[in-house]
């Protein structure tokens, strides 16, 4: 059943609240929760709505660590290219870390390594640095189970075949795929709802874990002279268990679907039965704690796999779609559909950890506004959480990808919009249903946001003259808590998953490494910069 109704024009100190309260239900904090009030603000969210889905889609853990080799002690940020300042982008430094982390941690394996991203398949260096993590684990004497799933868009991965891929690794592995149990799939979980899997994962024993929005992809990240900028973390303990057991949740769709060529290709080595619940059967409930850093691991199910959480009690007064219809009897899942949000816990979370910031907000991504049509233009509620900041003062910096990146559908390339004023206009729109008038409504947003295009050097464009691509899913708050993960802000109804730190030391690494560097080159092309008093609205 669907639940709908539109947002009344209430006055604007009731707005306020209700936009608050949409996003962060108003459970105390105890004494003992004030260390983290991101990620308790997150978790009492998650409680109301997903329920049912604690421990398997999301859950809260602590006793994780980032995951820095000795000597680098932001290391666990693996960034893609990683030449900051070069338009030349000779040494890709950042690229280089991400294929050996990839390569040391599934050297590592004992049991399992568990990988998942978008179709295509992996291929080139990403697919040596598998290979060879893999071939490093057996040769010290393990036997290994390994799962490869990617998420398929309907004719566009028509091509992309699991037999090929298992053909192909097993090649590469030589004799060492003898001891390795293998299984290939490509799933798609709605083609009318345009839901396939579109989480980054790569997990090992349940106890390691690599995730964010990198696509494991030769020709758009490595095999080219205009990579693209993206971004990954790396954390082990008790959070990784989780990404495994969310991996569960869609390879039991998927291994029941294994028959129906319209939802899933699939192969295997050998004579093996599809591994639907690997992670649970092989690897221990109960992770060790690695370090001391507190993590709200969240994913989402998309469209296809579940309908709703029966558990969840959550009634919210959900927005008025008008404003975000493109296709007139399109269903628009983000905006109109309780039940979809209980499935999909990452949308709420998302929100509810903007909802969260007291002071400033960072947001770094490829677009916050979708390929309209067939999608809705914008989340609602995301923008109605950063126009309630805005008002209240709270100091917000939005970088999207280049608008230049934009395919010749919206989402052939890498940018959906096709201009910034896409996004400041729907801001100071949601802002002026807070302060009452679009006059108050620009004030409040000349005086607190930051908005540009992201650059990556000096130059406007790389060597080659490509636009930079950004394909970030990152938000920071207050200097204290981030996500990173494969969840986009826009609408996108696809299975994602990420994880919400909260740990300032970590915050203020991300800050140093990515976040500053970003807009010291990004700021220039602003057309919105409240520090120098810039405002093209």
């Amino acid at each position: 059943m669907i639940f709908s109704s539109r947002l009344n024009r209430l006055a604007r100190v009731t707005l306020i609240s209700a936009l608050s309260l949409a996003v962060l239900p108003a459970t105390p904090a105890t004494a003992a929760d004030s260390a983290t009030p991101h990620l308790d603000a997150v978790e009492r969210t998650l409680r109301e709505v997903s329920p049912g889905l604690e421990g398997d889609v999301w859950e809260r853990t602590s006793g994780n660590q980032l995951d820095a080799p000795a000597g680098d002690l932001a290391g666990w940020l693996l960034q893609t290219p990683g030449c900051w300042g070069d338009a030349d982008c000779k040494d890709r430094a950042g690229t280089k870390r991400l294929l050996a982390k990839m390569t040391e941690n599934i050297g590592r394996a004992t049991r399992t390594v568990d990988i998942s991203s978008l179709a295509p398949f992996p291929d080139g260096a990403f697919q040596d640095a598998i290979v060879a993590g893999l071939k490093s684990s057996v040769a010290s004497g393990h036997k290994l189970k390994v799962r490869v799933l990617v998420g398929a868009a309907p004719v566009y991965h028509m091509n992309v075949l699991p037999s090929k891929y298992r053909d192909d690794l097993r090649g590469k592995l030589g004799p060492a795929a003898d001891a390795i149990t293998l299984d290939v799939a490509s799933m798609t979980t709605s083609k009318t709802a345009f839901s396939w899997n579109h989480s980054k994962l790569l997990v090992v024993d349940g106890e390691s874990a690599i995730t964010g929005g990198i696509n494991n992809w030769k020709g758009d990240y490595l095999d080219t002279a205009h990579p693209v900028t993206d971004v990954d973390l790396a954390l082990t303990g008790p959070a990784a268990g989780t990404a495994g057991r969310y991996l569960d949740q869609l390879w039991t769709w998927t291994c029941r679907n294994k028959n129906n060529i319209a939802s899933v290709w699939y192969a295997a080595s050998g004579s093996t039965d599809c591994m639907a619940t690997m992670e649970r059967d092989t690897n221990p409930r109960a992770v060790p704690a690695t370090g001391d850093v507190p993590v709200i691991a969240v994913g989402g199910l998309g469209v296809g796999i579940e309908d709703a959480d029966p558990t969840s009690s959550w009634h919210p007064d959900l927005p008025d779609t008008s404003g975000t219809r493109c296709v007139v009897g399109l269903h628009d899942n983000t905006n109109g559909d309780r039940d979809y949000d209980t499935v999909n816990p990452e949308e709420s979370a998302l929100r509810s950890l903007i909802s969260s910031a007291t002071s400033h907000i960072e947001i770094s991504q490829q677009d916050l506004n979708a390929t309209c049509p067939p999608l809705p233009r914008y989340d609602t509620r995301v923008y109605d959480a950063l126009a309630a900041k805005l008002a209240a003062g709270v100091k917000v910096r939005i970088v999207v990808s280049d608008p230049a990146n934009r395919g010749a559908v919206g989402s052939g390339g890498y940018s959906q919009i096709k201009s910034l004023s896409e996004i400041s206009d729907v801001l100071r729109s949601r802002l002026a249903r807070i302060t009452g008038d679009e006059h108050s409504a620009t004030t409040a947003l000349c005086s607190n946001l930051q908005l540009a295009p992201f650059r990556s050097s000096p130059s406007a464009k790389w060597a080659d003259g490509h636009p930079y691509a950004q394909h970030h899913k990152l938000v920071s708050v207050d200097g204290s808590a981030f996500y990173i993960g494969s969840k986009n802000l826009y609408p996108a109804w696809l299975q994602d998953f990420g994880y919400i730190v909260e740990s300032p030391h970590a915050a203020q690494q991300l800050d140093a490494q990515l976040l500053s560097p970003q807009w010291t080159y990004s700021k220039e092309s602003a057309t919105v910069d409240y520090e120098r008093g810039l405002c093209q609205i």
